[in-house]
Order: C-alpha cells, then sequence, then structure tokens
C-alpha cells in the first residue's frame, strides 16, 4: 500500500491509500482534485473514509459519488447523511487484507474517528504535527484522552493529519519552549520542506513525543492552558 496526497483549499491534505489500480480517499474536501487525480493514473475509487463533520473534509464527497455512484462511504454517526456505513469505536476491517481499526478520537467534534491501518495512522484533525485539532466541543477532557490514545500507539506509527499546520505549530511549541534545540531542528526541517512544496506530513508518534506540546502535557490542565494559549497564537 502506497499513501499520496493531493492538496485541497487553504492547507488540507486529502490523502489517497493506493495499492496496485484501486485507491481509497480520506476526507475530500474538495472533489475536483480527487477526480483529476484518479482520471490520470487510472485509478479504481473503492471507498472513501470521513473522520468528522466538518465542511472542508467533506464537501467533495456529493460530486465524487455523483461520478461514482457505487462508491462505499465509511465514517462516524456524524457524517451518516454520507456515510453508507456507519462506524464505531473499536469498529474493524480489512482493507486489501490489511486490518483497519477505529478509534473514537472527540474533541475536534463530538464523533471525530481515527483510522489505523498498519503503521498508518488517518486522524483528521484531532492531531496535528506540533499540535492538535482545536476543541469546539469545549469537552477538553475528551480530547485530552485522545492525546492518550495517540500515546499509546508504538513511536513508528505515522501520522497523516488533514492539514498543512506544522510550521506554526511548531512556532507555537518554540513559544511555550523557546530554547529546545530539538524543535529549533524541527522547525528548520518543516520550512525547507514547505520551501520546495513539500508536505511536512507524515510525521511519527516517536517524533510528536519529542515535538508536541499537547501530546507531552502532565495533566488535563495543562493541556487545556496549552490549547488556550494556542487558540490566541497566530
Amino acid at each position: 500500500m502506497n499513501v499520496t496526497y493531493v492538496k485541497a483549499l487553504a492547507d488540507n491534505y486529502i490523502w489517497l491509500l493506493v495499492e496496485g489500480e484501486e485507491v481509497v480517499v480520506v476526507d475530500p474536501g474538495e472533489s475536483q482534485p480527487v477526480l483529476d487525480y484518479l482520471q490520470a493514473h487510472s485509478l479504481e475509487l473503492k471507498a472513501i473514509w470521513l473522520t468528522h463533520n466538518h465542511a472542508d473534509h467533506t464537501d467533495g464527497v456529493q460530486a465524487i459519488k455523483a461520478n461514482y455512484p457505487s462508491c462505499p462511504v465509511y465514517g462516524p454517526q456524524e457524517v451518516a447523511d454520507w456515510a453508507n456505513y456507519v462506524l464505531k469505536d473499536q469498529d474493524q476491517f480489512d482493507l486489501w487484507q490489511v486490518p483497519v481499526t477505529v478509534h473514537q478520537t472527540p474533541g475536534h467534534t463530538p464523533g471525530h474517528l481515527s483510522f489505523l491501518v498498519a503503521d498508518c495512522l488517518f486522524c483528521g484533525d484531532a492531531l496535528f504535527s506540533a499540535g492538535c485539532g482545536r476543541v469546539f466541543t469545549k469537552d477538553y477532557q475528551a480530547a485530552y484522552e485522545s492525546m492518550q490514545y495517540f500515546r499509546s500507539l508504538d513511536d513508528a506509527v505515522k501520522v497523516y493529519a488533514g492539514h498543512e499546520y506544522t510550521q506554526t505549530n511548531l512556532r507555537f511549541a518554540l513559544s511555550l519552549d523557546p530554547h529546545s534545540s530539538v524543535l529549533q531542528a524541527a522547525l528548520e526541517a518543516c520550512n525547507s520542506r514547505l520551501k520546495v512544496g513539500k508536505a511536512s506530513l507524515p510525521t511519527t508518534i516517536g517524533q510528536e513525543r519529542l515535538i508536541n506540546p499537547f501530546l507531552m502535557a502532565k495533566s488535563l490542565t495543562e493541556f487545556r492552558r496549552f490549547r488556550d494559549l494556542r487558540d490566541d497564537f497566530s
């Protein structure tokens, strides 16, 4: 299985899982980049996976389905308007004979899900490189518990997040720990990749243990303090 992406909107990544001539599309916030990619590479659309119900992750579904009406859509209850397979925490299914485990990772939205496929994590807006999603639900306990799930994963797990927020997130992390050589090196590496048009993602859980203040937060109180500060950071 190969993982690639197409860009969408201002800073979204639509992740594509490719095996042979088949592809699974994750969180299509736009349709045209996906349709163009499928046509250019002569790929068959196997499925659409949705992590949560925000327009920048779902707006492409209708037009893609119009072109591929038999394509199944998987996602949480909050996207039941599009998903014909509604998933819940700990659901499992196979993709190309590889087990997929679904984990509920709420906080950003109430029903947010993440998909773990072998050593690849598709986590939407729950976890970013050096950051996490805004807690629109105001359920900081749930968001903190989602971080504990991510912390439980192996260091080698690759993290495919939904947005290119790494640069700003690392600047924020440095505002908390301005003398960190690890954070400074991570920001330099990120800047170098972005400068030549490459994505900063995927990251890994092991890397995030070193650079992500939300993953490193020692308590719910500290997590919420970091999140409040990040909400006002630009």
